[in-house]
């Protein structure tokens, strides 16, 4: 896996990213041409209280059922409140092929870039594709990615900007949207659009809902707790590069400017997750997500050694999901760490068999993409070969897992993920 980067980098990265989505509001150019936009500097307050309004708006959906909570629920670190590889959307119940992820803890994460350079030790080196919003990276900033669920026929399922314009004309708070953006906000061509985007960017930002840092591990880097002898055998074999050697992508450690771990990198990494057959587009055997390369991005697709990358994603408030990776093939925890422990030494868990009764491999990446896949510990080995954790180190590292979940999360573990 991805040696451990600096944090610096990337916040220093999305410092610069996130700037104009609330400090440089005043100064920012009006759509299509339109000037001054905004009459005065906005207010963060008045935004948050805005984005949060639309966020739980199902009156923004083409159907009128799902708002951008219906998949991203609050009570579930706002990711999925169940085990539902994809969630259902669209005019009518349509469903994507890609998990939803959760929305905290992404206050940091980068713009994406083929070409990303650590300025931890030596950065000459080329990290290869990092960062971006989604799955495989396509959002620069949440504005970016708020627009798409907003028109994608498989989530809210709007056919075009002007529809969603229409619904925020008739909304509740099309006042809140005139006072923020200007009494003409509905006149100036996308400018409605353009202002409901900044709103929910900013509301993404709000440390109280996106990231308290409230998990039993904070504490644990505040000196305030400790960890019990299994959480902390856990958190030693996370770290240990020849063990789970999860801390090389899932960065676990304080920096030197004493900045928390968001236990991501944000590198994009092709680790070979099982063919998921309940999801609808799979129906078609000639179907691939293959991430960075396609299809919900096309920019990349003459880049066939990124095919079947997808972005790391943080681990914090993982025992929350009833799914994972990205195509929620898995559903419980423990089967997750499994599955890095044993894709190689027992495939036929993972893959099936083929009808010679021989174990299939990486049924959901095309062979000739094969050798992008990673092959770092705890991946390795040959089928019938000890794998390199056993169950009751799996067990202790689920347990340090579950001391990354925010105290408003406690609840939900024991129902998700229970032991």
């Amino acid at each position: 896996m991805r040696r451990l980067r600096s944090l610096l980098a990337v916040a220093g990265a999305a410092v610069l990213c996130a700037l104009p989505a609330w400090s440089l509001l005043a100064q920012a150019p009006g759509p299509r041409g339109a000037a001054a936009p905004y009459a005065q500097r906005l207010d963060v307050t008045a935004l948050t209280a805005l984005g949060r309004s639309l966020f739980f708006d199902p009156g923004l959906s083409a159907s009128g059922r799902v708002a951008c909570a219906s998949c991203h629920d609050p009570a579930f670190a706002y990711g999925p409140s169940n085990a539902l590889a994809v969630q259902p959307g669209g005019a009518e119940g349509a469903s994507g092929f890609r998990a939803a992820p959760s929305l905290r803890y992404l206050q940091s994460v980068p713009p994406f870039s083929e070409h990303f350079f650590d300025n931890d030790g030596d950065d000459s080196v080329d990290l290869g594709p990092t960062g971006g919003r989604t799955w495989d990276g396509r959002a620069s900033s949440a504005h970016e990615q708020a627009r798409l669920p907003l028109l994608s026929p498989a989530e809210m399922g709007n056919p075009d900007a002007a529809a969603v314009i229409a619904k925020l004309r008739r909304a509740p708070y099309a006042a809140q949207l005139r006072d923020a953006f200007g009494a003409d906000v509905f006149e100036r061509g996308d400018a409605a659009l353009d202002g409901a985007l900044m709103a929910l960017e900013v509301f993404q930002q709000s440390p109280a809902d996106f990231y308290p840092y409230s998990s039993r591990y904070d504490a644990v880097l505040r000196g305030q707790a400790t960890l019990t002898a299994q959480q902390a055998r856990g958190l030693a074999l996370f770290n240990d590069p020849a063990k789970g050697n999860c801390a090389s992508c899932h960065l676990s450690a304080l920096k030197a400017d004493g900045a928390f771990p968001l236990f991501t990198d944000f590198g994009h990494i092709a680790i070979g997750v099982p063919r998921n057959r309940e999801i609808p587009a799979n129906a078609d055997p000639e179907f691939f997500d293959l991430g960075l390369c396609g299809p919900s991005r096309s920019d990349l697709a003459a880049h066939p050694d990124y095919c079947g990358r997808f972005r790391t994603p943080s681990l914090r408030n993982v025992a929350v999901r009833q799914s994972f990776f990205h195509n929620g093939a898995v559903h419980t925890l423990a089967d997750a760490v499994r599955f890095y422990a044993q894709r190689d030494t027992d495939p036929a868990r993972w893959y099936g068999r083929d009808p010679r009764g021989a174990a299939r491999r990486f049924d959901d990446l095309p062979p000739r993409y094969h050798a992008n896949l990673n092959n770092d510990p705890p991946f390795g080995g040959t089928p019938g070969d000890a794998p390199a954790l056993s169950d009751a180190e799996i067990d202790a590292i689920v347990a340090f897992l579950k001391t990354l979940t925010d105290a408003d999360q406690l609840d939900v573990v024991g129902t998700a993920n229970p032991h």
